[in-house]
């Protein structure tokens, strides 16, 4: 399975480790727990980092990941009908302590979850926690993010 990650800096593009997620939480996991944070598509993935920044420039020099996951390696799904009412919420204590709890048990390289930004869409955590992880997953590739001059646009006027 190809999965995709944006970050912000070049740094970056080698760091499998979910160290940030580590650092911060996330909607999926609180702090202290690695997670790795990708998507089914690049465009996806775009949107998620879109979602999460300030008024202020999108950030310059972004890079695309495209990250291979060995298909032998489970996976646990997570429906939306298994979710929690006000699930899209930021910071809704009860998606990190579910994932939290997944990470944990390490019993999978990772779960997919429903995109709070584009219902029907999914991302992919990954779970660096998992036995021999860095053995199951492979940058596959890393390509300069161009961010199409009209997004810069809206932004700047203040559309999103």
């Amino acid at each position: 399975m190809q999965v995709y990650r944006i970050v912000k800096l070049k740094k970056r593009t080698k760091d499998l480790s979910g160290l940030g997620a580590f650092l911060e939480g996330g909607r999926w996991n609180g702090p202290g727990s690695f997670a790795l944070y990708t998507s089914e598509n690049p465009s996806l993935a775009l949107l998620e980092v879109l979602v999460h920044l300030d008024e202020s420039d999108i950030p310059p020099g972004m890079f695309v990941m495209e990250i291979e996951v060995d298909d032998q390696k489970p996976i646990t799904k997570i429906e939306v009908e298994a979710l929690p009412k006000g699930w899209r919420i930021p910071d809704n204590i009860q998606l990190k302590q579910m994932g939290d709890a997944i990470l944990v048990a390490a019993d999978s390289i990772g779960f997919s979850v429903p995109s709070a930004v584009l219902p029907g869409q999914y991302n992919i955590i990954l779970n660096p926690s998992f036995p021999g992880f860095l053995d199951c997953v492979r940058i596959l590739s890393v390509e300069p993010l161009e961010i199409d001059q009209r997004l810069k646009e809206y932004e700047a006027i203040g559309i999103y």
